[in-house]
């Protein structure tokens, strides 16, 4: 077929976030015509108001305790010749001017990226019309009307709120607002133990808030390793978090000098700011989803296969709007899979279990494959083991106290999962998800060279004694 044929596959993406982004790539790559709509700017969510700026937040915090601990390391600071502890001045307003510029800066690369590469940008939003049709609506209120052979829906999700505690900008938060604070907050409460929770905690203790954290489980980050949750928990208290585990936030008021959260069972807690992290609530409403024929779950997101495709057989949705994992990383990868699939490329099906994810809280968590749990509850048989950071040269060498790696590995000694614990594990999971992706042994990882001394030696040692004697 000949590239100008190719070209005749119009390919119409709503949203440019991660994945949209990537399926915009991607069609231009195998020849399409690719149009994509995005309403905010090129990076969605992820870049301008989520991932990108939240991630910056938590860097400048994890800069500012190093500084705190320097001293643990026999670094010291000196005024005038004395020699002083170092108190740490943070300056929010700047740190959000310099995180929201970086994200800025991010989303314009990305742009002309896309329109280097002959994408067509739309300022404005989309919807369908029909599962063939979609209606564009410019930014100036001009609507057009774009025939398109395939449509992706990659318009993310928003922050859920509680009914009893709306956020005002003020005072109550969602992460939305949180960039737009000029001073650290003088007592933070958070709302949710999750991901999004825990990170936020951990990230304003770091920026000198004190911190309570609510949690309607028996611990923090409920869904992650056991181990590690509850690590995370002992080093939040460690560092002066409050943690209500087996709580629910009632309501919460501002009372225009703080903030009174009351919990089911009547207690309050008050403090200077409370965020509310409770989730969030796919973009999927008014769309034109349900009259095209795309199946949707009761909680709204789009009903998605492992290739993306929805119930219409033309229609593609990537992302947080998707029932599948609320990942960077997986819309990316939802994005390029739903184009080499509607395009007749290869597009080998998103396996979830093989998704790394991280938690960026201080020490962060990542994970990948089968966990402990399942292992444990027999679905999956398996043998488990642990390396704490603590016994790693180069972890004292850095002054490391808190941090494990578990490896998880088959019967027959293939590696099926594993969790990292410890300063930067969203870099050390990388070799465990090589290894999961691509089934290769312990014994296989364990006869791969590692530096001396390096973290991921101790990737290595848990390699090495997954050692099956050959009988």
């Amino acid at each position: 077929m000949s590239t100008s044929a190719k070209k005749k596959h119009h390919i119409v993406i709503i949203g440019g976030g991660p994945g949209g982004y990537e399926a915009a790539l991607a069609g231009i790559q195998l020849g399409a015509e690719v149009t994509l709509i995005e309403r905010n700017g090129v990076g969605g969510s992820a870049v301008l108001t989520d991932v990108v700026p939240s991630k910056a937040l938590i860097a400048t915090a994890d800069a500012a305790n190093a500084v705190r601990h320097a001293t643990e390391l026999g670094i010291r600071f000196k005024s005038a010749g004395a020699p002083v502890h170092p108190e740490v001045d943070i300056d929010l307003g700047a740190i959000n001017r310099r995180l929201l510029k970086i994200a800025s800066e991010q989303s314009a690369d990305m742009s002309a990226e896309l329109k280097s590469q002959g994408v067509r940008l739309i300022h404005g939003s989309g919807r369908l019309d029909g599962n063939h049709h979609v209606i564009a609506t410019h930014a100036d209120g001009k609507e057009e009307v774009l025939e398109a052979k395939t449509i992706i829906v990659a318009v993310g999700a928003h922050p859920r709120t509680l009914e009893t505690a709306k956020p005002d900008g003020k005072r109550i938060l969602t992460w939305l607002d949180l960039y737009n604070l000029d001073e650290v907050p003088e007592h933070m409460i958070v709302v949710g133990s999750g991901v999004t929770g825990a990170e936020f905690a951990s990230a304003f203790a770091g920026l000198g808030s004190k911190v309570t954290l609510i949690s309607s489980r028996d611990t923090v980050l409920p869904s992650e390793d056991k181990d590690a949750a509850e690590l995370i928990e002992k080093v939040f208290r460690r560092k002066g978090m409050q943690v209500l585990n087996k709580s629910r936030a009632q309501s919460a008021e501002n009372t225009g000098t703080e903030v009174v959260v009351t919990l089911s069972d009547g207690k309050t807690v008050t403090g200077s700011h409370v965020l509310i992290a409770v989730g969030a609530i796919p973009n999927t409403h008014g769309l034109g989803l349900v009259e095209a024929g795309v199946e949707l779950t009761e909680s709204g997101h789009i009903a998605v296969n492992k290739v993306a495709r929805t119930s219409r057989a033309n229609v593609y949705a990537v992302g947080d709007c998707t029932d599948f994992l609320p990942l960077a990383s997986v819309s990316a990868m939802q994005g390029r899979t739903a184009v080499f699939h509607t395009m007749g490329d290869v597009s080998a099906p998103t396996e979830l279990r093989n998704v790394a994810a991280n938690v960026f809280t201080d020490p962060e968590i990542a994970s990948v494959g089968w966990q402990q749990a399942s292992i444990e509850a027999g679905l999956v048989n398996g043998s488990i083991e642990k390396i704490m950071l603590e016994l790693n040269p180069r972890a004292k060498i850095s002054g490391i106290e808190d941090g494990f790696i578990k490896l998880f590995t088959s019967t027959g000694g293939t590696v099926i999962g594993g969790v990292v614990v410890g300063p930067k594990a969203s870099e050390l999971i990388y070799p465990i998800a090589l290894a999961v992706e691509n089934r290769l042994t312990a014994d296989q990882v364990a006869r791969t060279f590692s530096v001396y001394p390096s973290l991921s030696g101790s990737i290595t040692e848990a390699a090495r004694a997954l050692h099956i004697p050959n009988d």
